[in-house]
């Protein structure tokens, strides 16, 4: 299939906008080495993995600029990162309750989970997980010898409290440790928890003694008509932890860096976290991250307007070429999460397990082999992903009308 967007620059009428995912034409894109744009032929317009089209926000790039030309490249040190998410927390979500000396920098969100997790439960015990989610919750969760146990989102795709409690009792059973590792919002599904949800969680997680582990990674990308809530903000939670860092919110995930922040009650297993992990984090990821928080509203805020345009855009193309497609329209990330069951596919073109990222079948497959469009897949999101993509929207307009205009295509085609 011919690419017709290869030379495609932003639209005319947005060309005037500060909007960060109209600054740079497919070509330019084309010449990145991430994972992203390198896993594929350059005729597949690659719309799965979670990074964005844009361009380094300012502040960012210029802090990286100065550590360069100074040779400030050695070894992260002090409480400057803690320091700016704290600062963070307090403007955009009220949340005045982040402690720098309850905090620790980690590798990255999901090596910081693991972490974490290992200070809570040993080899044998049980992690819970709100399925379909975030496939390394499942890969990494099962190579440190826990056991993974399901509990089903309902049909709106929001946390089921029975099917959760249901899975807390089979975690718990024989005495065993568990813990409850929660998206917060919720990846595939775009799902921001409302306070009162979070509470009703603590509040079982409390009951039936399951440790919450909440991976926040996405908590700064909330789109307009929802609110983000820390889960450390809820009362319950203070035996809690979460984890978070600018990785998504500013497109920084080959600058390492992320922190791990313990509620009050579990402080102390935090200060036992090895001292070697604190060793994994880059330094210039430190400084990226750190500036992000601290000097990066702006750019963000620009950015969530675009968002907010593409999901709107991406409900209308749905409609006019797939309107079989059934779209769960996400509040939060610039992720989507579409489902294709009606189509027929997932029957027709296989289907695996959960966790293996790389793994391809059903209508991921065909929309890549037949409309040259790479998604996430369904399946390796765990029970409830069959049938199901997850498209990533965090490109330019163009982009994403012609992904859809050759989705519709090859299954007009069928």
């Amino acid at each position: 299939m011919a690419d017709t967007t290869k030379r495609a620059a932003p639209d005319v009428a947005e060309a005037g906008r500060t909007d960060p995912l109209v600054q740079l034409s497919l070509e330019q894109l084309r010449q990145r080495t991430s994972m992203k744009w390198r896993a594929h032929p350059e005729d597949v317009l690659p719309l799965w993995v979670a990074e964005m089209d844009v361009p380094m926000a300012p502040p960012i790039a210029e802090v990286l600029r100065t550590a360069i030309d100074l040779g400030d490249t050695g070894y992260a040190y002090g409480t400057g990162y803690a320091e700016a998410l704290a600062a963070f927390a307090v403007e955009r979500w009220k949340w005045d309750g982040l402690r720098v000396e309850h905090t620790a920098i980690v590798p990255d969100v999901m090596m910081g989970i693991v972490e974490v997790l290992r200070l809570i439960t040993g080899p044998g015990d049980a992690v819970v997980v709100c399925s379909p989610v975030y496939p390394p919750f499942y890969a990494f969760v099962a190579h440190d010898a826990r056991e993974v146990i399901e509990a089903r989102l309902g049909p709106d795709l929001r946390v089921d409290l029975d099917a959760l409690e249901d899975a807390f009792v089979r975690a718990r059973c024989q005495g065993r440790r568990a813990a409850f590792l929660m998206s917060n919002p919720h990846n595939p599904t775009g799902v921001v928890h409302t306070r009162q949800e979070l509470e009703a969680i603590a509040a079982l997680a409390r009951k039936h003694g399951v440790r919450v582990v909440s991976d926040e990674i996405h908590g700064p990308l909330v789109l307009s008509g929802a609110t983000f809530t820390p889960f450390l903000s809820v009362p319950g939670a203070e035996n809690a932890f979460a984890l978070t860092s600018a990785s998504k919110a500013w497109n920084l995930a080959g600058l390492k860096a992320a922190l791990a922040i313990a509620g009050r009650e579990a402080a102390d297993e935090l200060r036992l976290l090895p001292e070697e992990v604190s060793h994994g984090p880059s330094h210039l990821g430190v400084i990226a991250h750190t500036a992000a928080f601290r000097e990066g509203g702006d750019w963000l805020d620009e950015l969530l307007l675009g968002l907010d345009d593409n999901r709107r855009l991406l409900g209308q193309l749905l409609e006019e070429h797939l309107p079989d497609v059934w779209y769960h329209r996400p509040q939060g990330t610039y992720l989507a999460w579409l489902d294709c069951t009606w189509l027929g596919l997932h029957s027709e073109y296989g289907a695996g397990g959960p966790g293996v990222v790389s793994e391809l079948s059903g209508p991921a497959k065909f929309f890549l082999d037949e409309a040259r469009v790479a998604l996430s897949s369904g399946h390796v999101f765990g029970s409830g992903g069959e049938g199901c993509v997850r498209i990533n929207f965090a490109t330019t307009p163009a982009v994403l009308r012609e992904a859809l205009m050759r989705m519709g295509r090859a299954v007009r085609d069928l």
